[in-house]
């Protein structure tokens, strides 16, 4: 199945990859990280991000949840520290499975998922 398809003809869920800061640098060497990001893309469409402010967590995938993954209850699930490439093998399985919502995460992607911290913000005039 190609990046363009999915079950049912509808819009797959989509891959966020974080390349900026430490995700797809050499501050995460072994990695090729366009060869992870070319993986992932033949799975789903793919968007390369900036920085996610998570940098403790290099490499940062998102993986969003289709129209159909969100009508069934499925939120973008943050995964860190995808640093091989057995890991990003899973998480283009997972993909093409249906995603957040369509597919129930696979265990081997639980050591993977964390929930970012929320940015604080200074209120104005500190």
């Amino acid at each position: 199945m190609s990046a363009g398809a999915s079950r049912g003809g509808s819009v797959p869920c989509r891959v966020v990859v974080c390349r900026d800061c430490r995700c797809g640098s050499r501050k995460v060497t072994g990695v090729d990280h366009a060869e992870q990001t070319a993986r992932l893309a033949r799975d789903a469409p793919v968007r390369i991000t900036g920085c996610l402010d998570v940098c403790d967590q290099a490499n940062v995938i998102v993986v969003q949840p289709s129209a159909e993954g969100r009508a069934a209850g499925g939120r973008p699930v943050w995964l860190g520290l995808v640093n091989d490439s057995a890991a990003t093998e899973d998480v283009a399985a997972w993909v093409r499975a249906g995603g957040p919502g369509l597919a129930a995460l696979p265990d081997i992607l639980d050591l993977y998922v964390f929930t970012p911290r929320r940015r604080t913000r200074t209120p104005r005039g500190v």
